[in-house]
């Protein structure tokens, strides 16, 4: 039973550094060249949208691990959709330096609200076409993925110390004045705790010797994503910085800006 476990958590690690570094590095490259990455990400959603569906009825570990990677290839749509400036919001300039209150938060919300329309229609497609599959390991991946990235951004908008603000290209820098640096806020402490609380349920269920191969992967899948998404969380706040991680993914920003 433990290789079932870790094989899929280091499965999940690989891929999350993988695909993470790499969409940094494409997003970094010319802008002329993001027709073809969208037109490359939209055959892959495609691909991932059919392998979902085809791996609906498929409960065996092979089914998880395929519904997993197509899940990530559905969110790698998304993600690349907003940072490539394709799916933003009505408001593209940066936020008014004397907004305050409600004020900056329907700013902020008109930034980005086409992204998180789609994300939610995307959400609910994927909830239609999977809520009563006996796969639904690319269903709980999405959800994962998409409920703990919405936490990282509110927190980022009521304020965390490392913002991050290089990751996002030249042509949504204006997003930056949507952010709040500070110490902390106090909804960080309760997404830490939810999340760790939700990282030791999936682990415990993992672990559950009444699970068979199936389930304990889908369980460590969704473990790890949560365990992963506390540690992003941690990164926000602590004297540290991920950049090294993805050292590789910077090359593509180290040129003559056009």
């Amino acid at each position: 039973m433990t290789w079932q476990l870790l094989l899929p958590s280091v499965f999940t690690l690989l891929l999350w550094w993988a695909s993470t570094g790499l969409i940094l590095y494409i997003d970094g490259l010319p802008r002329h060249t993001f027709k073809w990455t969208l037109s490359g990400a939209g055959g892959l959603w495609l691909l991932a949208m059919w392998q979902l569906r085809a791996t609906a009825g498929d409960a065996s570990v092979r089914g998880a691990y395929i519904a997993f990677c197509a899940a990530l290839g559905v969110w790698a749509w998304h993600e690349m959709a907003l940072l490539m400036g394709l799916v933003t919001g009505p408001r593209r300039t940066a936020c008014p330096p004397g907004a305050r209150g409600w004020s900056r938060v329907r700013y902020a919300i008109e930034a980005v609200l086409y992204h998180e329309l789609a994300l939610l229609l995307q959400f609910g497609l994927l909830g239609l076409m999977l809520h009563d599959a006996a796969n639904q390991v690319g269903l709980c991946s999405f959800a994962i993925l998409y409920v703990m990235r919405l936490s990282a951004k509110l927190n980022v908008f009521l304020g965390v110390r490392n913002l991050n603000e290089k990751w996002l290209p030249p042509n949504l820098r204006y997003l930056h004045s949507y952010f709040r640096q500070r110490a902390a806020n106090s909804l960080f402490p309760l997404s830490v705790i939810c999340s760790t609380v939700l990282a030791g349920m999936a682990w415990q269920a993992a672990l559950d010797p009444a699970s068979d191969a199936f389930h304990a992967a889908a369980g460590s899948f969704a473990a790890t994503l949560f365990t992963l998404a506390t540690l992003e969380h941690g990164l926000m706040v602590l004297p540290l910085s991920a950049d090294a991680l993805w050292g590789w993914a910077w090359r593509s920003r180290a040129r003559p800006a056009e």
